[in-house]
């Protein structure tokens, strides 16, 4: 973060250097005004510090709200279209002092089908979706902090594929008016930083609670991990990332326990499913209704599969997460922390498909904070992350336990 010896406008003039070396084959960004980006630095160049991300540039996702910039949304139907008002997390950054220096890659409305971006350390495989720019933006160094979205795996997966920390926070406790609505009961406004520090300030910013801006590491005494026969098969690189963080955790002398999913666990990927498509196929109804042609096939196939899923089988879903939500907190009267794998391995081969949100839906689904933490490099040069899971509204705890980890002797 910049610690005021760099002034914003030199900042940003950096960032924007990079973007013009890198970004014709990254494609992270699908909005930027350099000279928009360069007189708000002076401004805030002219201007005592006014707060924590006082000339800080960001990156914001295109389903995020920008009063002075285009939000698309991902989709040729909204083209062009400019908001009248910043979303909340935006007037809360731009409250702190940050400059928006322009709009990030997404899928369309955040959903499946992939944008233009490649991954920065190999442009032929995923950068993961759906925060797609945002996070290889971040991980390219074309910007220090970026804001992005989960409904499934859409923050923490890219994070882990492009090598940085990827932050989802507890449920709400980033606010989500002005983002554009997927599914009502699993979106989350999440960010992107290289390192655990930069997200504690970043969320302090966003949340107004200064309470986050100081992470004072600390180790955690008690790690949960779970056998690996719970999870669906993990490629070996993350198989080996899990083994090789459970080994470091245990000269760090952290009490390891194993935990087991409990039975009622199971249906949660398919409660997932439920609710996500229920709720996407009546948030997009307009764009269904007035736009069908202009959307994607596939999306067009959800949004027919959401309408078809009956209110019996969507409250079903809500009961079982409800149930789950009380047997999960269990966890944490013997834990202070979960490790699990951020992704199923290395970022794939080909950009016509994100990667698969295994690791991370049923975490987005009863809105437990998740953070992942760039551990290692599978055989491929690619990052693999892990993932830490917290409590409920217990954000600071996990970020501290995440900082004192991600400042450790971490494995290369």
């Amino acid at each position: 973060m910049n610690d005021g010896r760099l002034s914003s406008e030199a900042l940003v003039r950096d960032c924007l250097e990079q973007i013009r070396e890198r970004d014709s084959q990254v494609k992270a960004w699908t909005y930027l005004d350099d000279e928009l980006a360069i007189r708000s630095a002076r401004e805030l160049d002219r201007i005592p510090r006014s707060g924590l991300l006082h000339g800080i540039p960001i990156g914001v996702k295109d389903v995020i709200d920008t009063l002075d910039q285009p939000t698309e949304y991902g989709s040729p139907i909204y083209r062009g279209h400019r908001p009248v008002a910043d979303a909340g997390c935006v007037a809360m950054a731009r409250a702190a002092g940050a400059a928006v220096l322009g709009k990030t890659v997404t899928t369309e409305f955040a959903s499946s089908y992939p944008g233009s971006t490649t991954n920065p350390h190999s442009s032929a495989h995923t950068p993961g979706g759906s925060s797609s720019g945002s996070a290889a933006a971040v991980a390219d160094f074309m910007v220090p902090l970026a804001l992005g979205t989960q409904t499934g795996g859409s923050v923490i997966r890219p994070a882990s594929f492009c090598g940085i920390v990827g932050f989802k926070p507890s449920f709400g406790l980033v606010t989500r008016t002005g983002v554009k609505q997927l599914a009502d009961s699993l979106d989350t406004v999440g960010m992107f930083a290289r390192s655990v520090a930069d997200i504690g300030v970043f969320t302090a910013a966003l949340c107004g609670r200064p309470e986050f801006e100081r992470i004072h590491e600390a180790a955690p005494a008690r790690v949960g991990v779970f056998r690996m026969n719970d999870w669906p098969p993990c490629e070996a690189p993350m198989t080996e990332a899990i083994e090789n963080a459970h080994q470091f955790l245990s000269t760090q002398r952290c009490a390891i326990h194993e935990c087991a999913l409990p039975v009622p666990f199971a249906a949660l990927a398919e409660a997932h499913h439920d609710i996500e498509y229920f709720e996407l196929a009546r948030s997009l109804q307009h764009e269904y209704r007035h736009h069908r042609n202009e959307l994607t096939p596939g999306l067009r196939t959800r949004i027919g599969e959401g309408l078809e899923i009956s209110g019996k089988t969507y409250e079903q879903g809500c009961r079982l997460v409800r149930e789950c939500r009380v047997l999960g907190d269990c966890w944490f009267t013997n834990v202070d922390i979960l490790l699990t794998p951020s992704a199923p391995g290395e970022a794939p081969l080909g950009l016509a498909t994100t990667g698969k949100a295994t690791f991370n839906r049923i975490w987005t689904l009863l809105g437990l904070p998740a953070i992942t933490l760039p551990w290692h490099r599978g055989p491929q040069g690619l990052p693999v992350g892990v993932q830490l899971i917290g409590r409920y509204h217990e954000d600071r705890r996990l970020l501290a336990c995440a900082d004192w980890i991600f400042r450790g002797p971490v494995p290369s």
